[in-house]
């Protein structure tokens, strides 16, 4: 059966909810370790719906941001790590634990300083990343590895210094979780932002389009393209910071659920926007449905390692196809 691009998005819809119903239906008990499908006592009906939903914005958010950023770098294969922002995130975190730690807090916050080393990391790589006052799609690139690259390494000296318990629970975020459990505002605030950044994508889907060809067409077609550039750059970066305060860095979403989208409904921003979003929330929540089903005896997988096993070979393929033949 042939679906036209209408008929992808309104199937990715449908896929969405069909993965938030399962993740409210999979249970699994605790003593025994048995997988089954009920629906939820109401004491643990909230987790899980703070959970599918949380997934599904998760993935959405990443997977928009990948897709502005592949836009505005020219580049099929840029996703939100290219920023800085997840190391930057991580080293918000531990510069907590450790602040923490010396000062005698038991247990610090986590968003906001995750969010404010992610957010810094994009304010430094698009300061860095500037060329004739708007950001280079190459020099951007250069100076999200490197400022990744710093990140990173203060990330490990900090490791050192604290103690392993909170060792442990920095290196549980990093390999990346949905949580059931947030801060009030947390899913409002997420949801707000992605919610305006769709919005605009809609409304600057030509200009969208324009970035995808050389600079003189980019200009005539769709007018400034450093001023598009530079939105898409901060856009990418606020939902990424805020994706990772929330659930640590998800490995590959940003860059294989644009690729799936555009594989489904084409290269326009009209249908790809959301396209990307519905193929991203897909993916994490359809992730998180199967860490509940896997059980290896000792605990369930995180979530980030199964995105990231799935997004590792997809990635290989990309690059096995040439980049920028295979998918813009």
């Amino acid at each position: 059966m042939r679906f036209g691009s209408r008929g992808w998005i309104i199937l990715l819809a449908a896929a969405v909810l069909a993965a938030m119903f399962l993740r409210l239906l999979i249970d699994r008990d605790p003593s025994t370790g048995d997988f089954s499908l009920t629906w939820p006592d109401a004491a643990w009906r909230g987790f899980r719906v703070t959970a599918a939903v949380t997934g599904a914005l998760i993935g959405g958010a990443l997977s928009l941001s990948g897709t502005l950023l592949q836009a505005s770098l020219r580049n099929p294969l840029a996703a939100p790590s290219v920023l800085g922002v997840s190391s930057g995130a991580g080293l918000g975190v531990m510069l907590a634990l450790y602040i923490a730690h010396v000062s005698g807090v038991a247990d610090p916050p986590w968003i906001p300083p995750a969010m404010l080393g992610a957010v810094l990391a994009v304010v430094l790589v698009l300061v860095l990343g500037r060329r004739d006052g708007w950001p280079d799609p190459v020099s951007t690139i250069l100076a999200g590895v490197i400022v990744a690259t710093m990140a990173g390494a203060g990330m490990v000296l900090l490791q050192g210094l604290v103690p392993e318990g909170l060792r442990g629970r920095f290196l549980s975020w990093a390999m990346g979780t949905i949580p059931e459990t947030l801060p009030t505002s947390a899913l409002p605030i997420l949801a707000i932002l992605l919610a305006v950044t769709v919005a605009w994508g809609f409304s600057a889907h030509g200009r969208l389009d324009a970035l995808l060809l050389d600079h003189a067409s980019a200009t005539s077609i769709g007018g400034s393209p450093g001023s598009t550039r530079l939105i898409c750059l901060i856009a990418a970066g606020i939902l990424t910071a805020v994706t990772v305060a929330i659930s640590g860095p998800l490995g590959f979403v940003g860059l294989v659920a644009p690729h799936v989208a555009r594989l489904l409904v084409g290269s326009r921003h009209l249908l790809l926007v959301p396209a990307a979003v519905l193929a991203g929330a897909v993916l994490v929540v359809g992730a998180d449905v199967l860490r509940q089903v896997i059980d290896l005896g000792n605990g369930r997988l995180p979530v980030g390692v199964l995105t990231t096993l799935a997004g590792g070979p997809f990635f290989l393929w990309l690059l096995r196809r040439g980049g920028r033949h295979a998918s813009m």
